[in-house]
């Protein structure tokens, strides 16, 4: 169970993320720039590192500068390999005059993510985890793609990759976890998770289905740029509803019950590959 303190910054940082000044956090906007800092306050905050100079990777992204953001909280045992935790911060920002503020896509991965890193700083695990939030997802997943290109990143350091891209409501109360066809061997983890979860959560949505009815997301997120390059991964997320990708996906409509759920699953996963030799 998430401690009460963190419970309550996990809706206060999706809040902030999804409100009006930051104004959708369309890559390479000044809205972009305040969820940036952001950001790096509340990396500092939770006493993770940064990989390099700074928490900031740029790239450059067409005609606009995207730049991603990492921080490392490193084990207690620096040989062991590192887990990735993922969860892009862009959003749409504002389209034909509408703002579009992203609290399910994907603010609520961002708090997320920080409430995994709050959480594994306060255990201090034996293995180093590394936390990624990319741009430009929204812009072909640009940001990721990057970042597997980048010197700063030491992509043979990284067993396991966990992609959290909008986790706060579900019509249906499924929490969807993808990934196991392709790496089987988690399947059974997945299935232990699933059977203690708060929140109903389903295995499935990456392999192909000619009917339609459960879409492949093997591609359709940040974690495609990793499974590329031959990373494990797994990606926690729902399936679309009624405001994606509009101006209603506000933190007003999230489900808070369902959410904490989910983040609480997720969070659960991760202690426990953090703690692993």
């Amino acid at each position: 169970m998430l401690p009460r303190d963190l419970a309550s910054r996990l809706f206060e940082d999706l809040r902030v993320l999804s409100c009006e000044e930051m104004e959708g956090r369309a890559t390479g906007t000044a809205g972009a720039e305040r969820a940036r800092r952001y950001l790096e306050e509340r990396f500092d905050q939770i006493g993770l590192e940064p990989l390099g100079d700074g928490w900031r990777l740029p790239f450059e992204l067409g005609d606009v500068a995207g730049v991603n953001l990492a921080g490392l909280l490193p084990g207690r045992e620096a040989g062991l390999g590192w887990l990735a935790v993922v969860a892009h911060y862009d959003h749409l920002g504002i389209v034909d005059g509408e703002l579009h503020p992203g609290a399910d896509d994907n603010a609520s991965g961002v708090a997320a993510l920080l409430a995994a890193a709050a959480v594994l700083a306060r255990l201090e695990p034996r293995r180093g985890v590394l936390f990624l939030a990319p741009d430009g997802e929204e812009r072909g997943q640009a940001g990721s793609a990057a970042l597997v290109e980048d010197d700063a990143l030491p992509l043979e350091r990284l067993e396991l990759v966990v992609n959290l891209d909008m986790l706060s409501r579900s019509a249906s109360g499924e929490l969807w976890a993808a990934g196991t066809s392709h790496f089987p061997e988690l399947a059974g983890r997945l299935r232990k998770l699933a059977r203690r979860a708060p929140v109903a959560l389903r295995l499935g949505h990456d392999r192909p289905d000619p009917e339609g009815e459960r879409p492949d997301w093997t591609e359709e997120s940040d974690h495609a740029a990793f499974h590329r390059a031959g990373v494990p991964w797994l990606y926690f997320g729902v399936e679309d509803h009624d405001d994606y990708h509009t101006p209603g996906d506000t933190f007003e409509r999230i489900d808070r019950d369902f959410y904490l759920g989910a983040v609480e699953t997720v969070i659960g996963l991760l202690a426990e590959l953090a703690e692993e030799g």
